[in-house]
């Protein structure tokens, strides 16, 4: 049962392994993962309100009934 040969070619086996992947990388810091920008100012002209435009947003039958 117990095969002196086994053992011997699980450790090979092993050392295989351990040459082919080696180790896990390092870790990633959270701060290398993160990239902080600055927000993008409001355009007024875009952000303005125009009725016309409206039904264009909300097109929905409450509000063309006006619910």
């Amino acid at each position: 049962m117990n095969d002196p040969g086994t053992h011997e070619e699980a450790a090979e086996a092993a050392d295989i392994r351990k040459a082919r992947f080696g180790s896990l990388p390092d870790r990633v810091p959270f701060e290398d993962m993160v990239e902080e920008r600055a927000a993008v100012p409001k355009d007024r002209a875009v952000d303005a309100y125009d009725p016309d435009r409206m039904g264009v947003v909300f097109s929905c039958l409450a509000v063309d009934l006006g619910l």
